[in-house]
């Protein structure tokens, strides 16, 4: 299902609960640049064997909720750019993913400007060697929980740079992490 509906830069509304997709493995740019996209059902996606969802929302800059709960993402390895360019979404429910088999995580909230308040304190981020401007441009974000983020496989500093670049609302104190390994990388006010 790579880029099945990439581009699709005037659809408003899609209602996908009745997609079986349990043996779908790559959902690579799925919905990519669907740019006026308001309206998107996922709720019965079986994700369990897809390993690749990179740039899957990228550009859906219409979209102001996603509920991803349903999501199975254990055998995902690639979510870079999953969210990149979502700049007015507000709501995003991603308390089931699964992230530890992932190994790439660059851009995947970038330029989220409308997020506020993410939990990821569920991401098992233990595998995960690219993190490259993971929040950059989240502009608005004032909370995020990193509890159990654990940056052991970033082996090189460049693969962790800009990743709060342009967080302007972004305050260390709002920022529950495990200790401040990964605070004390980063100019952050």
């Amino acid at each position: 299902m790579a880029s099945m509906f990439h581009g699709c830069i005037s659809l408003l509304d899609l209602n996908l609960s009745n997609f079986n997709t349990q043996n779908v493995t790559n959902m690579l740019y799925m919905f990519g640049y669907c740019k006026s996209l308001t309206n998107l059902n996922l709720s019965n996606f079986n994700t369990q064997n897809v390993t690749n969802m990179h740039g899957m929302f990228d550009g859906c800059n219409s979209l102001i909720n996603l509920n991803l709960s349903n999501f199975n993402t254990q055998n995902v390895t690639d979510m870079a750019g999953m969210f990149d360019g979502c700049n007015s979404l507000t709501n995003l429910n991603l308390s089931n993913f699964n992230t530890q088999n992932v190994t790439n995580m660059a851009l995947m909230f970038g330029y989220c400007k409308s997020l506020i308040n993410l939990n990821l304190s569920n991401f098992n981020t233990q595998n995960v060697t690219d993190m490259r401007s993971m929040f950059g441009y989240c502009k608005s974000l004032t909370n995020l929980n990193l509890s159990n983020f654990n940056t052991q496989s970033v082996t090189d500093l460049c693969f962790m740079c800009y990743l709060f670049y342009g967080c302007e609302s972004l305050k260390k104190e709002n920022i529950i992490t495990k200790d401040n390994k990964i605070l004390n990388n980063f100019m952050i006010k």
